[in-house]
């Protein structure tokens, strides 16, 4: 026993080192993706796109969409890929070439503009890394490995964010669905190595303006009283993405006239709006702005999520993570914009953006402890906006509970899955 515990003690390490470099890794294609598809040096893609040309934001979703259609076409037709919750659980390996392959192509896809989450890579490529890393280690036992990968994967989300907490929680909570100490421990310690390591490039720290420092109960209560929009637009936005993925084309070569096709769209979008391409950053940055209006704010909550539906229709693969968190801002943004115009208040939009992405996020994974520390983590606001994440979450997750158990929603919906 002591040598196993050796053995995984070690592991724990070597997970959360590896899932650092997976995460190193996929943040520096991405970059480079980026800037080869705009043509641009500095800033955040949001700047690349406004700065870049009208072909550039029309052609380069089209070609980056192409190239990596013509990627999956060559990789199925060949492997098969599955779900790396699945692979995990079933105690499969988690090979790096298919799994490392198609990272990649995530990757292409996202930085040329593509409506879906880049967490998707970096957690498979962690995955990958880290079962190839502890192989040696003959004492583990199968539940020791399968706690390992999927922290890795955790892990991997933590690294490319800068969210520790919102990767440990991620594995322990949304991976393994458990709070035993040993995986808990486990997902906190790969983590924050991964954090650690990975922190060489993505040291950035997002610019919001906070209005006020003090807690406010109007915030709190605005956020109970958005619980039923989120919780109808997660649903919706779950169901709309597993329909989307259960239709998807699969391995034909219409892959690469299908993903290119939904590309020329998202140019077209880009051209009247240059926050749509990519992860959802770059919605959450405009949601985040005051300056944002009714119009664009309404327009981007229904555009996102039915573009990100649409490249899983057309067969791409990518994380959902960011594109429903982007879609919760949105939601938050336009009830904010409304209500200030009808009452003439100047209530918090980035405050309540966020409230609406931390309920929006609850819902699609059904985890909300997670959803309120993820989206705080991840933009890193005043300490006591944890209550109005916190409401929001649970109420909204509450009220998806409440609604089951009366039959007005079916308790065993689907969280989405990429």
């Amino acid at each position: 026993m002591p040598k196993r515990n050796a053995d995984f003690a070690c592991a724990v390490v070597i997970v959360g080192l590896l899932a650092g470099l997976a995460g190193l890794a996929t943040t520096l294609l991405l970059r480079s993706v980026e800037h080869l598809t705009y043509h641009y040096t500095f800033g955040s893609l949001l700047q690349g796109v406004t700065a870049s040309s009208p072909i550039r934001r029309a052609v380069g979703p089209v070609i980056g969409g192409a190239i990596a259609g013509l990627g999956w076409w060559i990789l199925r037709s060949r492997v098969a890929v599955p779900p790396l919750a699945g692979t995990i659980a079933e105690g499969e390996r988690v090979t790096l070439t298919p799994f490392g392959i198609d990272a990649a192509l995530q990757i292409v896809a996202v930085g040329s503009g593509a409506s879906l989450g880049r967490e998707g890579a970096p957690r498979q490529l962690a995955a990958a890394f880290g079962d190839l890393g502890i192989g040696w280690l003959r004492r583990l036992s199968r539940r020791d490995r399968e706690i390992l990968l999927a922290c890795a994967a955790g892990a991997g989300l933590a690294a490319v964010y800068s969210v520790p907490i919102g990767g440990a929680l991620f594995a322990s909570r949304v991976m393994l669905k458990t709070w035993q100490p040993k995986v808990l421990g486990t997902a906190l310690i790969s983590s924050s190595l991964a954090v650690a390591v990975s922190s060489v490039v993505t040291h950035e720290r997002p610019v919001l303006d906070w209005p006020s420092p003090h807690v406010s109960l109007t915030l709190i209560g605005i956020a109970l009283l958005l619980s039923p929009l989120t919780l109808a637009v997660g649903t919706g936005f779950n169901r709309l993405m597993n329909a989307a993925v259960g239709a998807r084309i699969g391995r034909s070569w219409t892959l690469i006239p299908a993903i290119a096709t939904i590309g020329a769209l998202m140019g077209l979008c880009s051209q009247w709006l240059p926050d749509l391409p990519g992860n959802g950053k770059s919605v959450l940055t405009v949601s985040l702005d005051t300056n944002s209006t009714i119009l664009s704010a309404a327009v981007i909550l229904v555009l996102k999520p039915v573009l990100t539906g649409l490249y899983l229709r057309g067969g791409a693969t990518g994380g959902l993570l960011t594109p429903a968190l982007a879609t919760g801002a949105a939601v938050g943004t336009v009830v904010t914009l409304i209500a200030n115009s009808l009452t003439g208040m100047q209530m918090q939009v980035p405050a309540i953006a966020l409230a609406g992405a931390a309920g929006v996020l609850a819902i699609t994974q059904k985890a909300p402890l997670w959803a309120a520390m993820f989206v705080w983590e991840l933009a890193k606001p005043p300490i006591w906006l944890h209550l109005v994440f916190f409401t929001s979450a649970f109420a909204s997750d509450g009220l998806r509970r409440w609604l089951a158990s009366r039959g007005g929603v079916r308790g065993k919906s689907r969280a989405a899955v990429p």
